[in-house]
């Protein structure tokens, strides 16, 4: 099995996760999260989002948790940018690094999720990701719905190329590929993956992998088979998709952390000093979930 010495982990749970606790997180709760996360040696996360307080109110405190954390050398921290309005709020903030778009490969997902087709929302990547480029600020691009969709079932891998290939042609830094509602499996991710480091074996990828069939683990690990190197993760497995809600949350950061460390295969997390950050964030949990913006 050729595997790599060290991979990298994005802990999303300060975003992805709690945008779908239904009760609002005290802002200092948030801020507690973050730094349990960079104490335990987490590097890179998504820390919040700019999206319009009415749609995730459970974020809308994002300027101040920003202001509060602590920010390590080293440490990067990801915001998700529905739009402009957004981009310029998360740049005003003055401590995020890099920003996140969001395009889901299917049609019905894209209105679902931002309420417009996916030829317009990739027309908003471009506009960011010039602005980002002239403010040096990096830019993921997300595609949601990479291997399957609720509304449209099994996703097929050109229209996810496609999108990935006008991402980097745009000039983003990175492109993630989310499997949104936990419906993907290890062949699956295999193909895709391979399909996609044949075609850009310099670019950065990274994949994002829900826990509703309990097959994260193993889709992770077909991904670093197929040459994955960034892998996104939530501490406690929070977060879900409210488009899917008897659906899991995202792979729990500690369960990844874990599987690759006893592989061999290196992270940089104090794998103790996370399983206190988890212990935390799972008392946050609510049984309902809602929130918006699937990634």
């Amino acid at each position: 099995m050729n595997l790599p010495k060290q991979v990298e982990i994005v802990d999303v749970g300060p975003r992805d996760g709690l945008q779908n606790i239904q009760t609002l997180v005290p802002t200092e709760q948030k801020v507690k999260l973050i730094n349990g996360l960079t104490g335990a040696g987490v590097r890179r996360m998504e820390a919040t989002s700019f999206v319009h307080p009415k749609w995730v109110p459970q974020l809308a405190d994002a300027e101040q948790v920003l202001a509060q954390i602590v920010r390590p050398e080293g440490a990067r921290f990801m915001a998700l940018i529905p739009n402009l309005k957004g981009y310029e709020r998360a740049k005003a903030s003055g401590a995020v690094s890099e920003v996140a778009l969001v395009v889901a490969a299917s049609e019905t997902m894209n209105q679902k999720n931002v309420n417009m087709l996916i030829e317009a929302s990739l027309e908003h990547c471009r506009i960011i990701i010039d602005r980002a480029k002239s403010d040096g600020i990096s830019v993921r691009g997300s595609i949601g719905t990479a291997f399957g969709c609720p509304y449209e079932g099994l996703v097929p891998v050109q229209p996810v190329l496609n999108i990935t290939q006008q991402l980097f042609d745009m000039g983003a830094d990175e492109v993630m590929f989310a499997d949104t509602i936990g419906c993907a499996n290890p062949a699956q991710v295999y193909d895709l993956f391979v399909r996609v480091k044949d075609r850009w074996p310099e670019q950065p990828v990274a994949a994002h992998f829900h826990d509703t069939r309990h097959l994260a683990l193993a889709n992770a690990l077909a991904a670093v088979q197929a040459g994955v190197r960034i892998f996104d993760a939530s501490v406690g497995g929070l977060g879900g998709c409210p488009f899917t809600p008897k659906g899991a949350g995202n792979v729990a950061t500690e369960r990844l952390v874990f599987m690759f460390h006893e592989m061999g295969i290196q992270t940089g997390i104090d794998y103790n000093g996370l399983l206190e950050v988890s212990e935390f964030a799972r008392s946050l949990k609510q049984p309902e979930s809602g929130g918006s913006v699937c990634s």
